[in-house]
């Protein structure tokens, strides 16, 4: 028994609590004070100065976060400090020890009473620095009273231990409630931050009376008399009732449209504004900044808080949440086509291929049949333009009965606008001028509008294009005429359009001419193309034409008894083919194959000139070439007319680098990319030598490429300095392509070579490319257009407006659009935000225009008032309040005045009564003097928020305390009563 007793106490355990442990809570504590020094917050905080006027919402406020836990609970420690310049920071050297924090000096500041722009808890206490404490994002809410204290004691103690001057709050309560208690600590002194906060006004506390009754026993001044309370005051008035203002967007004209008179100025331009009021409130904000407690009276019976006597107004909007605007409606329905993946034939129908099939297969067997030498059928006949148009019809027939996507009064009036030329008869003599007056407006607009180039930047096209007026018809055709299956019958009959001036010879009209622009985009670049077939087409027509027309003129010669001798007829040949190019004398038979008449002529005449060396027999010369002289023989030397080289587009010249490349860096995949490239040069060798009997390869070098020719000055056997020339030594390199070419090369003038450029073959692949695309490949390659016209009317109506934001972000638009743009793959999403930033914009300068007819001046109002009104309503669009000079004596004062009575008036009655209460108003309003009280309709109506400040420096606890500051701030609206409070105590003398 002894041993088992001895034993019982080393079987129990012993557990020791270390008291010295630091606790979740103190841990909290450290934790606070290690960010308080880490931020620099520490010490005397009475440096700071003053803010001046307005500062709190024009100066910069910095602010920084950091995570910090109670345990496993999640807090974000802020601080918020306005910048302050750099003199005022050395200031804090040279301050007394006791100065008060500079958060108690802000409480009575009254530079910043009512912010427009300032985090809540610097509205309601004036303070220019502070640090919050707020639960973290997804943590639960501080709700129950011993936890908000412990909080408060954590920060108490923080301030305590760590001399921090700078005022600490904590979110309390939900956060939606904006509840915040907090401390402030300086020499002697504390100011304790308290907050109320319910749904209703309490009926005693509704007016100042009963606030400064809240604010009197708090502060519990024994003082006799007691100190002054200094008084600001502010209420809100609300507008929201717009009836008597015109409609923001000026209407169309229904009866053009119904009628069916769609003209080319409709589907020429870009729509542009609001569709709804962009502007949804005004607020007017009525100031009373310095009132004392025996001045004004607000109680229960009776209120001076007039508005139209308030010595202050000042104005802010509440703009519309995305309004509705037009040109963002066109631009967004227009971008989501690029999405769509449906077929033309999907949209016109199935039944209309099988009826093609059944009935008419001139299309598919057109090019087959015009080659086939058995044809019984006139050539007239087989023409691909009349099987189109056989083809037109039976599609149209068809369209009768299923209904057409687009009616043919809309249709023929965008056709109209696209082909403006198709008005009058079309003749060639009116096509061939057409596109030259287009591309004159163009060089006219170009000189006028530093705008014009902007195409070259976007990769878009010319404003006065075709492909620029296509863009602007498709997105409207999509808005307003049926959407994506009114576009495919858009697109068909425009390809329809450009087959048949192909067939007939008719220049497409708004085109520049020349080769395809690779500056602009694709579907500009296949247009210019097929006008570059139809203009290389008609030369040879016209040609054929002359040279027919001299045969019958020999023939009546012939038959007159005037036989022409042999030799007249080349010499006339060779007299009419200086000056012109060689597609004036290619042959009709070229079309698709080269004549073998014309192939015997010239072996013949090659042969004649090895025999015969005479000038006579030369062909196809330009000019002489700078004096030079043949090197075997003492002819000069002549250039040859020469074909143009074949234009191309940008994918006809990327599917070309892909072929070369796949050649590979071996010497045979070498030898067949140089032979693949020397077609042209083969050309211009057979030229020159027709131009050039008796030529060697030395003579074409002189002329082609003179570098490669090198001269050097050499004595003869007399001694006398002559110049010698020879190749350079790459055309000495064995197997060179230019020696292979020369030797191969036939004397041919370019009239009688095989055409490098086969504009039937190409215009063909044009117009075959353009049909197979689907519609939203063709808002696709439109896409540039559409945006570059975009940005033009935002420009244009910039310019109207006068906004310096808008004017800079359109700069900014272009310079990213154009990089947007000019990739072959587009990044859908960068473009969707961008025509987002052209959407933002427009919305700016329709609430500019919106405001500018608000507060248009009236015709009884001085003109001088004009330019006030118009800065004032600039400054609404720029800043987030405005302050209106004369309050409600000035002119902005008064015309917000009048929109509050109408609005009043307005109030009471039905639409229709409005209406004509709203004119007798406006008449009687001139006359009659406008007084408070004097209408049973107020002019005003009740405040829909009233914020009330009161102020004083109080001994606080006792009356031998230091006076200190006390600030209460009240907010009383329909569903919010808001006290906070700014307690200051002295806690040395209590």
């Amino acid at each position: 028994m002894n041993m088992a007793a001895d034993n019982d106490p080393e079987t129990e355990v012993f557990e020791i609590t270390d008291f010295t442990t630091a606790s979740e809570w103190e841990r909290f504590v450290s934790r606070v004070e290690e960010v308080l020094n880490d931020w620099k917050l520490i010490g005397n905080s009475a440096g700071r100065s003053a803010p001046e006027k307005g500062g709190y919402t024009t100066g910069t406020w910095l602010e920084k976060s950091q995570d910090i836990n109670f345990a496993d609970f999640k807090f974000y420690i802020s601080h918020f400090t306005l910048k302050q310049d750099s003199e005022n920071d050395n200031e804090k050297n040279v301050l007394e020890e006791d100065a008060f924090p500079s958060a108690m000096q802000d409480l009575l500041c009254m530079n910043n009473d009512f912010p427009p722009r300032a985090h809540c808890l610097v509205r309601w206490y004036g303070i220019q620095e502070f640090v919050v404490i707020t639960p973290g994002t997804n943590c639960e809410a501080i709700i129950s009273e011993s936890k908000c204290n412990l909080l408060l004691s954590s920060i108490s103690i923080a301030l305590a231990n760590s001399g921090c001057q700078v005022p600490m709050f904590v979110q309390i309560q939900q956060k939606w409630r904006r509840m915040y208690a907090g401390e402030c600590q300086g020499p002697g002194v504390r100011t304790d931050f308290e907050m109320v906060h319910l749904r209703k006004v309490p009926s005693q506390y509704n007016h100042l009376s009963g606030l400064l009754d809240i604010f009197k026993s708090k502060i519990g001044c024994n003082l006799s008399p007691p100190p002054p309370i200094n008084i600001a005051i502010r209420f809100t008035y609300i507008l929201q009732d717009w009836q008597q203002h015109s409609w923001p967007q000026q209407p169309p004209d229904f009866d053009t449209l119904l009628g069916g008179e769609v003209g080319g100025v409709e589907f020429g331009k870009l729509p542009f504004g609001a569709c709804e009021e962009p502007i949804s409130e005004l607020h007017l904000a009525a100031t009373w900044p310095h009132l004392t407690e025996g001045i004004v009276v607000d109680n229960d019976v009776y209120s001076d808080l007039e508005p139209l006597q308030a010595p202050h107004w000042s104005v802010r909007v509440r703009t519309a949440e995305n309004p509705q605007c037009l040109l963002g409606d066109f631009l967004t329905e227009f971008f989501k086509l690029c999405s769509k993946k449906e077929a033309t034939e999907e949209f016109l129908g199935r039944g209309l291929a099988e009826e093609e099939g059944q009935e008419n297969t001139d299309i598919s067997s057109a090019l087959s049949r015009l080659t086939e030498p058995t044809a019984t059928v006139p050539i007239s006949k087989l023409s691909v333009s009349n099987m189109v148009h056989s083809a037109r019809k039976h599609i149209r027939r068809h369209r009768r009965v299923a209904e057409s996507p687009l009616n043919n009064d809309v249709l023929n009036s965008v056709l109209l606008c696209l082909f403006p030329d198709a008005a009058g008869e079309k003749s060639s003599d009116n096509s061939k001028n057409k596109p030259a007056q287009s591309n004159v407006c163009g060089k006219a607009e170009q000189d006028k509008n530093s705008d014009y180039n902007i195409y070259l930047q976007l990769k878009s096209a010319p404003i006065d294009s075709l492909t620029y007026r296509l863009a602007l018809c498709v997105c409207l055709i999509n808005y307003n005429h049926g959407g994506l299956r009114a576009v495919a019958h858009l697109w068909q009959e425009f390809v329809l359009e450009l087959r048949y001036r192909w067939e007939n010879n008719f220049l497409i009209y708004g085109l520049a001419g020349g080769p395809p622009d690779l500056r602009c985009c694709l579907l500009h670049q296949k247009l210019q193309m097929l006008n570059c077939c139809i203009e290389r087409k008609r030369a040879r027509d016209e040609a054929r034409r002359a040279q027919e027309g001299s045969k019958q003129r020999e023939r009546r010669s012939s038959q007159n008894g005037r036989p022409t001798s042999d030799s007249t007829a080349p010499s006339a040949t060779k007299e009419a083919s200086s000056g012109k190019s060689w597609d004036s004398w290619s042959d009709s038979e070229d079309e698709f194959f080269e004549c073998v008449s014309d192939q015997g002529e010239t072996e013949l005449s090659h042969t004649e000139g090895e025999k015969d060396g005479s000038k006579n027999k030369a062909e196809g010369r330009l000019h002489p070439y700078n004096n030079t002289i043949l090197l075997n023989s003492t002819e000069p030397l002549y250039i040859p007319i020469t074909q143009e080289p074949a234009p191309m587009t940008e994918d006809l010249l990327e599917e070309q680098s892909e072929v070369l490349a796949k050649l590979g860096t071996s010497a045979e995949g070498s030898h067949l990319r140089a032979r693949m490239q020397s077609a042209c040069l083969l050309s211009d060798m057979e030229s020159f030598k027709a131009a050039n009997p008796g030529c060697v390869l030395e003579d074409f070098v002189r002329w082609y490429s003179p570098r490669d020719y090198v001269e050097e000055q050499a004595e003869d056997e007399s001694g006398n300095k002559v110049v010698k020339g020879e190749l350079s030594a790459r055309m000495k390199i064995p197997g060179n392509m230019w020696v292979e070419a020369w030797e191969t090369a036939r004397v041919t003038p370019a009239r009688r070579q095989r055409r490098l450029f086969d504009d039937t073959k190409e215009a063909e692949k044009v117009l075959h490319y353009l049909a197979m695309l689907k519609p939203a490949d063709v808002t696709r390659h439109l896409l540039p257009c559409i945006l570059h016209s975009a940005i033009l009317k935002l420009k244009e109506e910039e310019s109207i407006e006068d906004i310096p934001s808008v004017r800079k972000s359109i700069q900014q638009s272009t310079s990213q659009a154009s990089k947007l743009l000019h990739p072959p793959n587009y990044d859908y999403k960068k473009i969707e935000d961008f025509i987002n930033q052209l959407i933002a914009m427009e919305t700016v300068i329709t609430r500019a225009r919106s405001l500018k007819a608000k507060f248009s001046i009236c015709e009884g109002e001085k003109g001088e008032d004009t330019e006030e009104l118009e800065k004032f309503v600039s400054s609404l669009l720029e800043e987030p309040e405005v302050e209106v000079i004369g309050a409600g004596q000035g002119p902005a004062g008064s015309i917000i005045h009048k929109m509050f009575i109408n609005a009043q008036r307005l109030a009471d009655f039905t639409s229709d009564e409005a209406a004509l209460l709203s004119a007798l108003e406006e008449d009687l309003s001139s006359d009659r003097k406008q007084t408070g009280g004097s209408n049973k309709v107020p002019d005003f109506p009740p405040p829909a928020g009233r914020e009330i400040l009161l102020r004083t420096c109080v001994p606080r606890p006792t009356p031998y305390s230091k006076a200190l500051p006390q600030r209460l701030f009240c907010v009383l609206m329909k569903e919010e009563f808001r006290l906070a409070g700014a307690f200051s105590s002295d806690t040395s003398f209590f």
